[in-house]
């Protein structure tokens, strides 16, 4: 999108906004594809939820990762649109249920589509056995995540030396485990991160293997990074990595999936808001936006992200302090941004914006979260 398209839509829609352009997601998307050709991607619903963001990416073949049932119906009922004789592949093929830990009403609402779920102890083994009995399982494995910006291991996954026992656990209750998963944590900048994890991985299988369970599917979960700024490796350099482990580690008849959502949709997104208030204080220039940390900006809170704002307007840029609409001093969008001199009402915005943004945006202290706005769907 080109700083004038911005400037229109701010201008018909009003601000708060968020633009979402579709033809950077399916770029995307195809992206990841092309670079590992091999794995299927199950885009990662919770980083974005946007309905007209599955839809797009149905489009063009991808496949979903859900963490609740309010995801799971929102896929659904946006590509629930095959053959009722084709509906269980449908679901096996387009869907996998990946929050290890699940309420009781969740599994009893999901049997019937016999879905695919994790696991990562005995006591979610036999919960599932006990309230989605018609389920196919997935255990997942603990894996380093040093180096990620948001750590996953702490809170996820059975240890390896555990595994295999919970794996003979399953077929024991009359369950069968379809596949092993893991995570290597959000924004993973340590790529040895995924080397360790796919290692660990083979060796569970071999030994399940060997036990007479010879486990079909591998999840290679997310945590491919967003190019936020130049330090950022390309998924080129990821994606070499990935394929020849996968190549000397797992046969051909091993069905590789991953779980990206950052990585599709978070360069597809920029948001826009207003200066509604400037100050002077200790020295420096504070902006006051239309927008903040318990909305758009959620991120900074909620996955360790730091967002740059920039100007439409032209000027000497000045270290400047910009802060939330919110009445709540934790409402601090940068104490450290770059920009020229404004005033009321002029506008600023914010690339890169996609994941983990709009999507846990609140109504805090009365203001609505930012209008989305699609373009190119």
């Amino acid at each position: 999108m080109t700083r004038k398209q911005l400037k229109e839509i701010a201008r018909k829609e009003g601000t708060p906004v968020v633009v979402i352009d579709h033809n950077v997601v399916r770029a995307n998307y195809k992206a990841f594809h092309r670079h590992m050709p091999r794995v299927q991607a199950y885009y990662a619903v919770k980083a974005n939820p946007e309905p007209a963001i599955v839809r797009s990416l149905y489009k063009i073949g991808a496949s979903f990762d859900v963490a609740s049932l309010a995801e799971f119906r929102l896929v659904y009922e946006n590509i629930k649109d095959l053959p009722a004789r084709e509906q269980q592949d449908f679901i096996w093929d387009k869907i996998i249920y990946a929050n290890p830990t699940k309420p009781r009403e969740t599994l009893e609402a999901l049997d019937q589509y016999k879905p695919l779920v994790t696991y990562d102890n005995l006591n979610e083994l036999k919960k599932i056995k006990r309230f989605a009995p018609h389920a196919g399982v997935v255990l997942r494995l603990r894996v380093p995540n040093t180096g990620s910006v948001v750590e996953l291991s702490s809170k996820f996954g059975a240890d390896p030396s555990e595994a295999v026992t919970l794996i003979q656990a399953a077929f024991d209750l009359g369950l069968v485990v379809e596949g092993l998963s893991f995570h290597v944590g959000s924004q993973c900048m340590n790529f040895e991160n995924f080397v360790q994890a796919l290692n660990i991985s083979a060796s569970v299988m071999q030994e399940a293997e060997a036990r007479g369970h010879k486990i079909k599917i591998l999840d290679i979960g997310g945590g491919f990074p967003a190019p936020y700024h130049r330090d950022v490796e390309s998924i080129e350099v990821l994606a070499r990595k990935i394929n020849a482990e996968i190549e000397r580690l797992f046969s051909k008849e091993t069905d590789i999936i991953a779980e990206p959502g950052r990585f599709v949709v978070a360069s597809a997104a920029t948001s826009i808001a207003k200066v509604i208030g400037k100050a002077r204080r200790d020295g420096k220039t504070c902006y006051y936006i239309d927008d903040g940390v318990y909305h758009t900006f959620s991120g900074i809170i909620f996955d360790h992200c730091q967002y740059h704002l920039k100007a439409f307007k032209r000027g000497q840029p000045e270290i400047c302090a910009v802060f939330g609409q919110t009445c709540d001093a934790l409402d601090t969008i940068s104490l450290s941004e770059d920009l020229p001199e404004l005033q009321l009402d002029d506008l600023v915005y914010c690339e890169a914006i996609g994941a983990y943004s709009n999507a846990s945006a609140t109504w805090f202290n009365g203001f609505a979260p930012a209008k989305v706005v699609q373009v190119n769907e």
